[in-house]
């Protein structure tokens, strides 16, 4: 019997847990660990709350669950409770799927005002992740920028944007709806270094910035390069130009504005002992698309600054890791004998939830590889006693069926559900 400890129990994770069953079929037992207490990772904490329809694929995630041959082990903290060498005398091979739950920093003067915020607190916060459920950000009259020209900086300005009622059917946590439902922020302003043809934003969800309540998206003509030009660009961000064309035709009607600024690299954030302005550069493009600072600087409104400048994977202690990356420094997935990486704790944060399942599949296949055949570990047997030792409180797939259970029974009308945001109360409601 293969025994696989896999760490991280969001997409990568269970889509490697599901390659492995497929691999080795009823000759395998796959543990997968997580810190919190409740699974599915970036689905649960990192997808918009408005976006109900891509949070659906934990059905899938569901099931492969449910079998036999594989279990959640979650409030299992990797390198605290357990660590990585111990691990690796209990299985035959254990599988980094972490993540990238991490901010990049934002290295820029005044970075570290109050006020200034990365993109996976605030996201975190609003998702109901608890690390992040102390934040209280001040959003109500603020002038907001958000730096980023990615899908996330745009889940970001949407959430700040809509009305309560346009939330009301999201999983949006309830301190978070209680703020932004009744906060009016005076001005939205997504910033970026390059231009229109560098976004990497896709159609349907900069579609959805044109179809708001109370918001309307604004764009300047003489941002956008010669129509022409967008023949060279791929048909998805052909259609994600268009509809930045599509808004720079229009004049907003609506009482708030969320404001393309293009060509701006942020330099400075100042402000008398918090954020109040922005300090950006104007830019302009070399032969290969990279943006260089012209030396006219301006200012733009900043009481809160959220930056999506991407992510990074945390560090686990005996784990090789890459600084530069800000992943697990590997080759193809390996990072040494019987210890492997996937997702983006492999190749870092690139591509979409689907993507994570190729990824998993190449680790199973690889596995059988280099282990041909099962070293006769303890696997779970022997997890499960040295956690036993030392009192740790292991959550299983059932007991977060309960946590559901009472998430989805407390939901606000309309809702699907509420999320406890502490991990006392996740441990509590799988009790009940």
């Amino acid at each position: 019997m293969y025994h696989i400890a896999i760490i991280g129990s969001g997409p990568a994770g269970y889509y490697t847990a599901e390659a492995c069953q497929k691999q080795f079929g009823d000759n395998v037992h796959v543990d997968i660990i997580d810190r919190m207490p409740v699974p599915f990772g970036l689905i649960r904490s990192g997808v918009a709350p408005d976006h109900q329809s891509i949070k659906g694929v934990s059905r899938r995630y569901e099931a492969i669950a449910l079998c036999d041959n594989v279990r959640f082990a979650g409030h299992v903290s990797v390198g605290q409770d357990v660590t990585i060498p111990e691990l690796q005398t209990l299985y035959d091979a254990v599988v980094l799927a972490t993540g990238a739950p991490s901010d990049t920093k934002l290295t820029i003067a005044g970075g570290d005002l109050p006020g200034v915020i990365g993109s996976a607190a605030f996201v975190g916060w609003y998702n109901g992740h608890p690390d992040f459920a102390e934040l209280h950000p001040d959003v109500d009259g603020k002038a907001v920028v958000v730096i980023g020209n990615g899908n996330v900086a745009l889940d970001v300005a949407r959430i700040l944007a809509k009305t309560g009622t346009e939330l009301s059917g999201s999983d949006i946590v309830g301190h978070a709806y209680d703020v932004l439902a009744n906060a009016r922020p005076s001005r939205i302003t997504l910033v970026g270094r390059r231009g229109p043809h560098q976004i990497a934003m896709t159609p349907k969800e900069l579609g959805e910035l044109g179809m708001l309540e109370r918001a309307a998206p604004l764009v300047s003509s003489s941002d956008l390069p010669p129509v022409e030009e967008d023949a060279h660009l791929d048909s998805g961000h052909r259609k994600s130009v268009q509809l930045l064309r599509q808004f720079a035709a229009k004049t907003p009607d609506k009482p708030l504005v969320v404001e393309f600024d293009f060509f701006a690299m942020p330099v400075a954030i100042e402000g008398n002992g918090r954020a109040e302005r922005l300090i950006v550069e104007r830019t302009t493009l070399d032969d290969q698309n990279r943006s260089i600072g012209t030396g006219e600087r301006y200012a733009i409104p900043a009481n809160l600054v959220v930056s999506c400048i991407g992510y990074r994977t945390p560090p686990i202690p005996d784990v090789p890791y890459d600084e530069t990356l800000g992943r697990f420094a590997n080759v193809d997935g390996l990072i040494a004998p019987g210890l492997y990486a996937a997702g983006w704790a492999r190749r870092g944060p690139t591509g979409t939830i689907g993507t994570n399942k190729p990824d998993g599949f190449m680790i199973a296949e690889r596995i059988a590889v280099d282990i041909p055949k099962p070293a006769g570990k303890a696997g779970r047997e022997g997890l499960d006693a040295l956690l036993g030792k030392r009192g740790v409180d292991l959550v299983t797939f059932r007991d977060w069926q309960k946590i559901d259970l009472a998430e989805v029974s407390h939901a606000r009308d309309g809702a699907p559900r509420e999320k406890f945001v502490h991990v006392e109360e996740m441990m509590a409601a799988r009790e009940g």
